[in-house]
């Protein structure tokens, strides 16, 4: 079967084809296809239209209907996903590990996650930070291995929570069942999953991307928050009430060149400093007392490259840590703040997604890079021209997708053990399902994946809880609750899991029931055996639809 062509005027002179030879070879095509059509077409119309391009000499455009390859753009072959395979482009390397020689299904890191995987070498140093560390950090640390509590299922969830996808995920400070959520659109999710019906959304905070939270680290109830409006919000969760503590774009929309957002943030508790970055590599910071913005803007990146990641080590505030686009994740000291003062340099292949410290010694930091690689560096004090590890991971992903972010579990105790939602999607049972992965850093191994047939999107924002065994994922629009197995059963004992429905989620649900209204209004409603209740009037919790199938691992 042949491909049926198209042939099309060129508006514009300016629009010739780069060389000769090409210009040529055009032509001829089309001449050879004019005489085809020529011959079943008696109208005449067609040979008008190319008789006329020839007196204005304009190099006409042929448009192929033939199936090209998505990614090298060339015809004969195709590469991408069908279903949960990936079929590898022939032009390109392996898509999860970029080296050359197999095929992304063939390859020894997605049959072993430790291949390759080196343990750090001792590093002696000899410093006074180093001397410190082993004296007063080091024996916190346990010699023994505790094992690891995975939330392996799914306990409750809200579906379309959001009107756009989730952004960033913060769970409350003082109360355990309140998760913060964000989305693209700027909107403030506060969900209470142990009620599961008690949820708000403040949609007046911000106008564009939420990007990053955190807390008032003496006041849990006042949140600060960064968006890619190029505001700072404050805002009372209590009554929802926000005003921004820094704009950077005072006059509106002057262009994509002058448009700044903010991405990066973190608070330094010790001075009261709010710290934020922007996409032209500037880094600025806010006095929380007097809600003001101190000194000036300082570049701690490459110049128009965007800061994406800011992180305070946890026990000693001073020390900032970086990551942005220009390929470096970077390490300062507060107290010397000036452009290319840094202290280390990091470098990586692509772009960095995100860089933290270990959440209670601080002295290793991880990192996600767009390589498919997290790379762990094992002491800040010692040499950290080369990472102590890279672990392959498939989270190297297109557009319209939140990044990818490899967390630590703050509750573990030896700081190895890491979670990140992976891009290639599994056949499990038939369905293409994307899991969300637990990483022992210190080894590469894999820990457990947590995947739910019934979240057929993929994860790429997971939260784990500061102080109980639950983790929150956002999938989409979509939030979930994840806790372990035993757990579970003991929270509800008759295994059902709570869901609520809404927005189309809900309406299609609704429909489903004869005698239902189908009303648009912003009422949170949900399933509950074929009926649907007001939370705003009837303050009672659901029996809602269980899931049908188990957590597999």
């Amino acid at each position: 079967m042949t491909f049926p062509r198209v042939v099309i005027e060129r508006d514009t002179d300016s629009e010739e084809s780069s060389s000769e030879e090409e210009e040529e070879e055009v032509a001829e095509e089309v001449e050879v296809e004019v005489e085809e059509i020529t011959e079943k077409d008696n109208g005449g119309e067609i040979e008008e239209k190319v008789l006329d391009a020839k007196k204005k000499e304009k190099a006409p455009i042929t448009i192929s209907l033939k199936k090209v390859c998505k990614v090298c753009k060339r015809s004969g072959h195709e590469a991408g996903f069908k279903g949960a395979t990936y079929i590898d482009c022939p032009m390109k390397p392996c898509f999860l590990c970029k080296m050359p020689g197999h095929t992304t299904m063939s390859c020894p890191h997605r049959v072993a996650t430790e291949h390759g995987v080196i343990p750090a070498p001792r590093r002696n140093t000899l410093s006074p930070l180093d001397y410190v560390f082993e004296r007063q950090l080091s024996p916190r640390i346990p010699k023994i291995k505790p094992a690891f509590v995975i939330p392996d299922q799914v306990d409750c969830a809200v579906i379309r929570y959001h009107s756009r996808r989730v952004t960033c995920l913060e769970f409350h400070p003082t109360n355990n069942n309140i998760l913060l959520s964000g989305d693209k659109k700027g909107q403030l999710g506060i969900w209470d999953y142990s009620k599961v019906y008690e949820k708000t959304v403040y949609g007046n905070i911000h106008s564009c991307i939420l990007n990053n939270m955190r807390f008032n680290p003496a006041n849990d109830g006042t949140l600060y928050a960064a968006s890619s409006d190029g505001t700072i919000s404050c805002t009372d969760l209590e009554t929802g009430m926000s005003f921004p503590l820094m704009d950077l774009n005072p006059n509106g929309w002057q262009g994509p060149g002058s448009w700044r957002m903010l991405y990066g943030m973190d608070i330094n508790p010790e001075k009261g400093l709010v710290l934020v970055a922007d996409n032209f590599g500037y880094l600025y910071l806010v006095d929380m007392r007097s809600n003001n913005k101190t000194g000036e803007a300082i570049l701690i990146h490459k110049k128009g490259s965007k800061v994406v990641g800011l992180h305070c080590n946890p026990l000693q505030p001073e020390l900032l840590l970086s990551c942005g686009n220009d390929h470096f994740a970077r390490v300062w000291d507060v107290r010397r703040l000036e452009a290319g003062s840094s202290l280390y340099n990091l470098p990586h292949r692509r772009v960095v997604n995100a860089a933290y410290f270990s959440p209670q010694s601080g002295r290793k930091i991880l990192t996600t890079s767009q390589d498919n690689r997290l790379r762990v560096w094992d002491s800040i004090f010692g040499n950290l021209d080369s990472p102590s590890r890279e672990i392959v991971h498939s989270h190297d992903f297109n557009r319209h997708l939140t990044p990818f972010r490899a967390e630590w579990d703050p509750k573990d105790p030896s700081e190895s053990l890491a979670v990140i939602g992976r891009y290639i999607s599994e056949n499990y049972n038939g369905a293409a399902l994307h899991p969300i992965d637990f990483i022992d850093t210190s080894t590469g191994h894999l820990v457990a994946e947590l995947m739910e047939p019934n979240i057929t999107t993929i994860s790429p924002v997971n939260k784990l809880h500061p102080r109980d065994d639950v983790m929150a994922s956002g999938s989409s629009r979509s939030l979930f609750i994840w806790r372990p197995k035993e757990k579970s059963e003991l929270v509800q004992p008759k295994a059902k899991r709570k869901i609520i429905l809404c927005g189309k989620a809900k309406k299609k649900l609704n429909r489903k029931f004869v005698g239902e209204s189908d009303d648009d209004s912003g009422d949170d409603r949900f399933s509950s055996k074929g009926k649907t209740k007001n939370t705003k009037s009837k303050k009672t919790e659901s029996k809602s639809t269980p899931w049908s199938r188990k957590v597999k691992r």
